[in-house]
């Protein structure tokens, strides 16, 4: 440790601090409110590549090239808290070696708490640079590979810095490598996929290689991905546990194959974060643990189907059948026979005895889809059947019974079909247990980057490719659009651009022709948020030149999501 240039007595309690740190294997160094370098340990002195001769009395600006340190220097801000942990490059005092490092930097007080030096920590990130950089350098195939890959890769180095993050990483977690570079694992992975850094901590704590299984990983847009990871510990050349590297993959395809192979349908498979439709899932989770009878409207194309399957699979008759009419599809000659089945004899062609579909979903569910097109005639027997559990199949004598709940759905107002006297009032009112309306898409256009995401996983899981990204002008058209097919039609809208899209960015020209002729609208702007909204544009506008463009740090800088960032950019025509 050298000696302090003067004989102040915070130079020599810091330079206790600096002997301690020194033993830990920790680089620091003390400078003054002129921000001279009073006193600098052993392994600062190692780190930067150059003897204290060399540093003390210089200013910190002049031996640590590069160091951004400025913008948030302890002397701007006295009494603030520590800055950092930052990953940083920086050139030492000779100015040709580059070093990677990690800096805390916190005031130092006199008696009277006026600000009287600074304290920097650095530790050295070389050692896990360096193994980045075989990879960079000395084994670019191995890069290549590791690029290549359908599997997330990141290391970090003991402090649980990124300093690594594959192409397959940036696809399954939507963070771009540029914003990850250089921060806390902690602030990647958060909620379910928090466990992927403690994990990292864990390996580099007891160098022991981890398999943690499968997991949920929330993506940079809100999206649930399930993903299976692994955990190892980085080694360097002697031996030493100098950081920790994870693994994960995308289990999509994987668990998409399990549903369909079991039939079933997972809770997550309705996407959205806004109010009406967390209300919606809210309602579902209650209603499905009872027997009611539930009523779902809709607009064509909201999802009424899905929903059904998810109350289904979360009842306690999820391992019972599951069965779905169609009443708008089958003719109304063949319903009742569809409906109760029939026995030998009961008309010509009967050659045999054949359930009805109220017989095949005993002990299960009953789905009536578009239950609003059912013949009156029709509706009177199905009221029975609802209420007394019993029915007649055609030609036979005898009652059968059943044990099955019902779900109804309609893409027309059952009251209003009511009032026209197309839909018999009594069987309405036993439909109209517990009702839910799925909003069209047009009222939620929150939930459209999430769903837009969620679909293309979908489609490009059951085609085995990878998920494309969506440039800016696909993604405004997108935004933009009314839907009036709903989610059916956003699903056929991608799956069009999915076929004209080859290479890995879903452009304006691989969306439908009629969608690409449509002119962008700027929602109307009302009197009395106008001024609000007014300088909320002009804040985020500053944000964004602030940042340069980069619409990730702006969102950071502005305290919200990107997804949220993004609507609020459309919403005030700031897009490029």
């Amino acid at each position: 440790m050298s000696p302090a240039p003067t004989g102040r007595g915070k130079t020599i309690a810091c330079a206790a601090w600096l002997e301690i740190l020194d033993e830990l294997g920790i680089g620091a160094f003390l400078v003054d409110p002129q921000r001279r370098i009073e006193a600098i340990n052993a392994t600062a002195q190692a780190i930067i590549e150059a003897g204290a001769e060399d540093v003390l009395g210089r200013d910190c600006r002049d031996v640590f090239l590069g160091v951004p340190c400025l913008a948030a220097c302890p002397f701007a801000a006295a009494g603030g808290p520590a800055e950092g942990p930052r990953g940083v490059e920086a050139r030492g005092a000779g100015g040709e070696s580059a070093f990677l490092v990690t800096r805390v930097a916190v005031p130092v007080f006199d008696a009277r708490r006026r600000p009287a030096g600074c304290l920097t920590v650095l530790q050295d990130l070389r050692p896990i640079a360096g193994l980045v950089q075989r990879i960079h350098h000395e084994e670019r195939s191995l890069k290549h590979i590791l690029d290549s890959l359908e599997v997330g890769i990141l290391t970090v180095d003991r402090a649980g810095i990124v300093t690594f993050f594959n192409t397959a990483a940036e696809k399954i977690s939507e963070f771009n490598r540029e914003d990850v570079l250089g921060r806390p694992c902690g602030d990647l992975f958060r909620g379910e996929a928090s466990r992927i850094g403690e994990l990292l901590r864990e390996t580099i704590t007891r160098g022991e290689t981890r398999a943690e299984g499968e997991g949920c990983l929330i993506t940079a847009s809100g999206v649930r991905v399930p993903i299976r990871m692994r955990h190892l510990p980085l080694r360097d050349e002697k031996g030493a546990v100098v950081g920790g590297l994870a693994t994960f993959s995308d289990l999509t395809l994987e668990r998409r194959l399990d549903e369909a192979l079991q039939g079933r349908a997972r809770f997550h498979d309705l996407v959205g974060k806004s109010p009406a439709m967390q209300r919606i899932f809210e309602n579902v989770r209650v209603v499905s643990r009872t027997e009611a009878t539930v009523l779902i409207e809709g607009a064509t194309g909201t999802g009424k189907d899905a929903l059904a399957r998810v109350i289904h699979e979360m009842s306690p008759r999820r391992t019972r059948p599951f069965v779905k009419v169609n009443c708008a599809a089958i003719p109304e000659t063949l319903l009742e026979s569809e409906m109760f089945g029939y026995v030998k004899g009961a008309f010509t062609g009967a050659v045999e005895d054949r359930p009805g579909r109220f017989q095949a979903a005993d002990g299960g569910t009953l789905f009536l889809d578009e239950i609003g097109d059912l013949p009156l005639a029709l509706q009177a027997k199905l009221l029975r059947v609802i209420e007394e559990k019993t029915f007649f199949r055609l030609g036979s004598p005898r009652t059968t019974r059943v044990d099955v709940r019902i779900l109804a759905a309609s893409n027309q107002s059952l009251a209003r079909l009511v009032a026209r006297r197309k839909f018999r009032e009594d069987l309405y009112y036993r439909l109209n247990v517990f009702r839910i309306e799925l909003p069209p898409l047009r009222e939620r256009p929150e939930d459209l980057p999430l769903l837009i995401r969620h679909i293309l996983r979908r489609l490009c899981a059951s085609r085995g490719i990878p998920v494309p990204e969506v440039s800016e002008n696909a993604l405004r058209q997108l935004l933009n659009y009314g839907y009036p097919g709903n989610i059916r039609e956003l699903e056929n809208i991608l799956e069009h651009a999915l076929i004209l899209c080859p290479e890995g960015v879903l452009r304006r020209r691989h969306l439908p022709e009629y969608l690409q002729a449509m002119k962008p609208s700027r929602p109307p702007q009302t009197a009395a948020g106008g001024a609000a909204e007014n300088a909320e544009r002009r804040r985020i506008a500053a944000a964004l030149r602030r940042c340069g463009g980069n619409k990730a740090r702006a969102a950071r800088l502005l305290g919200m999501d990107r997804t949220t960032l993004w609507r609020k950019l459309k919403r005030f025509d700031l897009l490029p």
